[in-house]
C-alpha cells in the first residue's frame, strides 16, 4: 500500500479497445461455435484485456492496504506493530475468502466452457451461500478471540488494546470482503474484469478518503486512531460488495443470481473446495508461518516485528499484480481446458510465466536500490532504518524465482491438480522457511534470519518446476482424448 499514481483510467479504455475489435471478428465465428471470447480471442491479447484490469485493481487494493499502515505508522511505532502483529488474523480470513472463490472461478469457468448453464449457475449461487457461512465463522472470531490472540503474542498495553480493535473490527464486518470476493470472481469467471476494476477502484477510494478522516478525527469525526483504520476498511469493502454485485445482476447475463437458489449443495460445495481449499490451506499456513515469524523476531525486538509489517505492505506491491495477473489466467486456463484445447492453455501458459518473471525483477530491482526510501512511508526511525534496509534487500533476492512459483501452482489449481500447490506451500512455510529462521536466530544475528526467505523460495523452485511438467502432461492427455 504505498504507491503514488493509479493508471486505471488510460488501460481501461485500451482494454475496452481491444474487446471491441476483437467483438467485431468474433460476431461471424460466435454464430457457428456459439464459443465465447475465451475460446476465440487470441491468448495473449485475451490474457492482456483480461489480466491487466485485475493487475491495476490488486495495484490499489495493495495501495489502500499500505495507506493504513502509512496513517497508523504516524501514531506511534507500536501502532504500526499492533497493525502487523493482526496481520496473520487477517491473513487466514482472506485465505477463506479469496480460497473459495478460486474454487467457484474455476468450476465455473470449466461449466461454461463445456457449456453447461444449470451447473455454472449452481456453482454461482452455491458459491455466495459459502461466503456468507465464512462471514458468519470469522464474525465470531473476530469478536471473541482478538484480545487472545494479541495476548498471546506481548505483554505491550498499547498493542493489545490497538491490535484488538483493529482485528475485532476488520473480522467482525467480515461479509463485507467475503462478498466482495465472491461477486467479483463471478464477473472474473465470464471475462468481465474491467468491471471488478472498478468495484475495486471504488472500495479503494472509498478507504483511502476514510482513512485520515477516522484515524485522525477530521470534519467533525471522532479521532479513532487504529479503529478508524479498521473502520474505513471495511467501510470500503461493503460498498464494493454492494457494487459488485448489482454489476453481477446488470451485466453479468451468463450467470443467473437467483434468491431462492442461494443454499447449500453438497456436491456443489465439494467441487468448489475441491480447487478451492488447497488454496485456503496455502494461505492458511502463511498466518502460521507469519504468527511464528514475529514470535522469533520479537526475541530480537519489536521494531524487527514492524519492519516484517512494512515488508509485507510493500511486497503486495509487487506480488498483488501478479495475482492480478493470475486471476487473469484461471478462467482462460480452465475454459479452454474444459474445451479441450491443449494449445490455446499452453500459450496461455507460456505468456502467463513470462509476464510473471518480468514483473518480479522490476520489484526486486527496486528493493535493492532504494530500501531506505521505502521504509521512509513508514515513518521509520534510524534504528528501523538500520534493521530494515538489509532486511528488504535480503528478502528480495526470492523475488526472481517467485513469480514462477505463484503461476506455477494456480495452473495446477486451474487444471485438476490442486493437492501440488498445498504441498509446495506445506514444503515452502513450514519445512524450509520457519525452520530455518530458528535456526539462524540461534546465531544471535538477527540479519541472517532474512535469510530464510531465499532458501525456502528455492525449495518452492524446485518442488514447482516438477508439479507444473506432471499437470501439464497429465492435462495434454486429457485434452487429447475425444
Amino acid at each position: 500500500m504505498c504507491y503514488h499514481t493509479i493508471p486505471g483510467e488510460d488501460s481501461g479504455v485500451f482494454t475496452r479497445f481491444v474487446f471491441e475489435k476483437e467483438r467485431v471478428k468474433m460476431k461471424d465465428k460466435e454464430k457457428f461455435t456459439g464459443e465465447n471470447k475465451m475460446g476465440i480471442v487470441s491468448t495473449g491479447k485475451l490474457l492482456f484485456a483480461m489480466a491487466v484490469p485485475m493487475m491495476i485493481s490488486m495495484l490499489v487494493q495493495a495501495f489502500y492496504n499500505i495507506v493504513d499502515s502509512v496513517f497508523v505508522s504516524q501514531i506511534s511505532e507500536n501502532a504500526l506493530n499492533a497493525v502487523s502483529l493482526a496481520f496473520p488474523l487477517q491473513n487466514l480470513m482472506i485465505a477463506f475468502g479469496a480460497g473459495t472463490t478460486v474454487g467457484i472461478n474455476a468450476i465455473l469457468s470449466r461449466a461454461l466452457g463445456a457449456k453447461k448453464q444449470d451447473e455454472a449457475d449452481r456453482v454461482a449461487n452455491t458459491g455466495i451461500f459459502l461466503s456468507l457461512c465464512c462471514a458468519v465463522v470469522f464474525a465470531l472470531v473476530g469478536i471473541f478471540l482478538s484480545k487472545p490472540f494479541f495476548l498471546v503474542q506481548t505483554d505491550i498495553e498499547e498493542i493489545i488494546t490497538n491490535g484488538t480493535d483493529y482485528a475485532s473490527v476488520c473480522l467482525g464486518f467480515s461479509f463485507g470482503i467475503f462478498f466482495q470476493f465472491c461477486f467479483e470472481r463471478l464477473l472474473q469467471s465470464t471475462g468481465r474484469t474491467a468491471l471488478t476494476m472498478v468495484t475495486q477502484l471504488v472500495g479503494a477510494i472509498i478507504n483511502i478518503i476514510l482513512d485520515p478522516i477516522f484515524i485522525f478525527g477530521k470534519f467533525g469525526m471522532p479521532a479513532m486512531g487504529v479503529k478508524g483504520a479498521a473502520v474505513a476498511t471495511v467501510t470500503g469493502q461493503i460498498v464494493a460488495a454492494i457494487l459488485a454485485l448489482f454489476m453481477n445482476i446488470k451485466f453479468n447475463h451468463e450467470i443467473h443470481i437467483r434468491l431462492k437458489d442461494i443454499r447449500w449443495h453438497t456436491e456443489t460445495a465439494k467441487a468448489i473446495y475441491k480447487v478451492g481449499f488447497p488454496s485456503i490451506i496455502m494461505q492458511s499456513i502463511g498466518s502460521v508461518m507469519t504468527f511464528t515469524l514475529n514470535n522469533i523476531l520479537m526475541s530480537f525486538t519489536e521494531t524487527a516485528t514492524a519492519v516484517f509489517g512494512a515488508y509485507f505492505k510493500l511486497q503486495s506491491f509487487i506480488f498483488m499484480p501478479i495475482f492480478g495477473l493470475n486471476n487473469g489466467m484461471v478462467p482462460i486456463i480452465a475454459y479452454n481446458f474444459g474445451a479441450k484445447k491443449p494449445d490455446r492453455v499452453k500459450s496461455t501458459v507460456k505468456i502467463t510465466i513470462i509476464s510473471a518473471v518480468a514483473i518480479m525483477v522490476v520489484g526486486a530491482v527496486t528493493f535493492e536500490t532504494i530500501p531506505h526510501v521505502l521504509l521512509s512511508f513508514f515513518n521509520a526511525s534510524e534504528n528501523m532504518l538500520a534493521i530494515g534496509v538489509p532486511a528488504l534487500r535480503i528478502i528480495a533476492t526470492h523475488f526472481f524465482l517467485a513469480g514462477f512459483c505463484i503461476i506455477a501452482g494456480s495452473v495446477c489449481q486451474a487444471i485438476g491438480n490442486p493437492f501440488y500447490s498445498l504441498i509446495v506451500s506445506v514444503c515452502r512455510q513450514l519445512v524450509a522457511l520457519l525452520p530455518a529462521a530458528w535456526l539462524l536466530s540461534k546465531t544471535g544475528r538477527l540479519e541472517l534470519v532474512w535469510l530464510a526467505f531465499p532458501i525456502a523460495e528455492l525449495v518452492s523452485f524446485t518442488l514447482s518446476s516438477i508439479f507444473l511438467g506432471k499437470t501439464m502432461k497429465k492435462a495434454n492427455k486429457i485434452m487429447k482424448e475425444e
